[in-house]
């Protein structure tokens, strides 16, 4: 039998001294005099880590003596978080966290046996010494990808790319899995900026970029390295693999409808494919997709080349 689905909520500051002395009383009633350093104890762990999946870690092991857990799990949708850690059992019990009007997910605990009232009072004081820390977590990781990320299509940005593409290819070196770049490059985009207009030109690279999302691996890594070009990284990905995705993509961009308004915009790409070989550095693979997006622009764009040098 699961227990009623609870809404937990906290609007005021978690390490106020009244909040703290809370914490302490509740602890009390099952560590006794070791109830206000019990408390300490717990709210000092919870600032040790900004890292969303150890911070909860972390506050199933501060609190697994005082409410036993088989399980606990923690998702937020809105920011495709999701963090489980043990073996989920048949009782549940589950809080949706709000602070201040600002919902931060579901925290939900799992075990063989159900949890008693006694618990889930406990359970509710003791959560109050995450919420403010999770919400720090959250914000971070927020700020973190927003950093990242390019605001007009959500690709990741350049920053993002340089630093994928030193630890790809030092992953490849290290252990011999095959590593592929596809680097695009729209087609004659000035000319789509000046005869339809830059609000026209933002829509043309939004479009690209879903596209290109569309054709790719959760496990492939998109980024927008410039106005209108964009890399592909694919690990674990080979000449073949990453040549057929490369086709795939320049057929999708070609065949999908672009209207803008009550124009229709015909967009193509150019597509350039290198590999990673075991004389090349992050750079060199970089130079060899230019090499080879240069060359499908020469002869006629629309069209997918492969960098032939080693």
């Amino acid at each position: 039998m699961q227990l009623p689905h609870r809404k937990y909520k906290h609007t005021e500051p978690v390490f106020e001294a009244g909040n703290l002395a809370m914490l302490s009383n509740a602890i009390a009633s099952e560590a006794g005099e070791e109830g206000p350093s019990k408390a300490l104890q717990i709210a000092s762990a919870l600032q040790t880590t900004l890292e969303i999946d150890k911070l909860i870690e972390v506050f199933s092991r501060e609190i697994q003596d005082l409410i036993p857990h088989d399980s606990i799990a923690f998702e937020n949708r809105q920011q495709d978080i999701q963090v489980a850690i043990g073996t989920k059992a048949r009782h549940a019990c589950s809080y949706q966290l709000v602070v201040t009007a600002q919902t931060l997910g579901q925290l939900s605990f799992t075990r063989r046996r159900k949890f008693s009232e006694h618990e889930t009072q406990l359970l509710e004081t003791l959560i109050c010494s995450l919420i403010y820390p999770l919400r720090n977590a959250i914000m971070y990781k927020h700020a973190l990808t927003a950093a990242l990320t390019d605001p007009l299509t959500g690709a990741n940005n350049r920053s993002a790319m340089n630093s994928a593409l030193i630890r790809e290819t030092e992953l490849a070196r290290r252990h011999h899995t095959p590593l592929s770049l596809i680097m695009l490059d729209i087609d004659k985009f000035k000319s789509i900026n000046d005869t339809y207009g830059h609000l026209a030109g933002d829509f043309v690279i939004k479009s690209v970029a879903d596209a290109v999302m569309e054709c790719t691996r959760s496990s492939d890594m998109l980024f927008r390295s410039g106005g209108e070009e964009f890399v592909i990284l694919l690990s674990n990905t080979d000449r073949q693999g990453a040549l057929l995705l490369a086709e795939r993509i320049r057929h999708t961009i070609a065949s999908n409808e672009y209207k803008y308004g009550d124009q229709a915009i015909t967009v193509t790409a150019s597509l350039g494919v290198a590999c990673f070989h075991k004389n090349d550095n992050s750079e060199s693979l970089f130079e060899k997709a230019d090499v080879a997006l240069y060359t499908a622009k020469a002869e006629g764009r629309n069209c997918v080349r492969y960098a032939d040098s080693a």
